[in-house]
């Protein structure tokens, strides 16, 4: 790859981490996105931990040799490590495929443990940088966690799909009576459950963890008795686990309507996919108050590159 290419990155990443650096220093984030694909030449995604760099390279057909990729990386990293002054060690290099939604990327992917805390609206949450195609914490959502904490007082929550139980934290931090975390991988049920622990919500009755099939769980749950539902389930999934497969653009309808069977009047279900083709069925659901809040939950470091749909959906 030419020099004149490496300046297009460099000159790049120099625009967007004075612009953005600077955003999140003014509203006190110290986890965000820089970059994502701006250049097709360097399809990477960049975000900030802390003192801290998470580097993702798309998979692609990049046509180089093996040592020719490594040097392209090397010169890469440099630049990335000169621009947002961040050391070489402390950035975290990984090779993902760029899938619809999130299907795929919950596989371990390292044996080197390297899980570190960081805050998030003075909140803190445990991240792993090394292990895991994810890091333990969707940047994108950030917004929508704290519209939730804002509504939870004294209210009954259940975090379907909970991954690491980041929403759970919110509504535990809101002050909400319950809250249910539930999701079909009993490693993220336990991340969830020491990210709780790790903001001192200990109390084993109010802070519940279930590890079940969501879609079978959902058909076991009382009418009428949450306050609020957070489902931010994948696109696809085939697990072992699951009694059926989940494919949102079919099922969804059918997991909104068992949640707002399972909501008081009055409740409020959260839910997001990031299907790129998804379509809801406005008509098939058991709601007349059904708002589309992706812009209002879209997170400044996500402005024009965030793939994803959002609903708050009323009963």
């Amino acid at each position: 790859m030419t020099e004149e290419k490496f300046l297009m990155l460099h000159n790049r990443l120099t625009k967007v981490w004075r612009h953005i650096s600077k955003q999140a220093k003014r509203q006190g984030i110290s986890c965000y996105r820089i970059y994502d694909h701006d250049l097709p030449e360097f399809p990477f995604c960049i975000e900030v931990y802390g003192d801290k760099l998470y580097v993702a390279e798309y998979k692609r057909r990049h046509g180089m040799m093996e040592e020719e990729h490594d040097s392209w990386i090397e010169k890469s990293l440099a630049i990335i490590s000169e621009i947002t002054r961040i050391e070489k060690e402390n950035i975290f290099l990984k090779l993902r495929q760029r899938k619809p939604g999130r299907l795929g990327q919950y596989q371990k992917y390292d044996e080197v443990q390297h899980e570190f805390a960081v805050e998030e609206n003075g909140l803190k949450f445990l991240v792993n940088l090394s292990d895991y195609l994810d890091t333990g914490l969707f940047l994108d959502h950030r917004i929508t966690r704290q519209m939730v904490k804002d509504h939870c007082e004294g209210k009954k929550v259940l975090n379907l799909f909970a991954y690491t139980g980041s929403f759970s934290v919110y509504a535990a931090a809101g002050g909400a009576d319950e809250v249910v975390t539930v999701d079909l991988s009993k490693t993220y049920l336990g991340w969830a459950e020491r990210n709780l622990k790790l903001n001192d919500y200990l109390d084993e009755v109010k802070y519940q963890f279930i590890h079940a099939d969501v879609k079978q769980y959902l058909k076991t749950l009382t009418a009428d008795y949450f306050d609020i539902i957070i489902m931010d389930p994948p696109t696809f999934s085939n697990s072992k686990r699951m009694e059926d497969i989940l494919d949102i653009q079919r099922d969804h309808v059918e997991l909104i309507n068992d949640c707002i069977k399972a909501l008081k009047k009055g409740g409020a279900l959260y839910f997001s996919t990031n299907f790129r083709k998804f379509e809801l069925y406005i008509t098939a659901i058991n709601s007349a108050a059904i708002k589309d809040i992706t812009k209002a939950t879209t997170p400044f470091d996500f402005e024009g590159k965030l793939f994803r749909c959002c609903y708050l959906i009323g009963k």
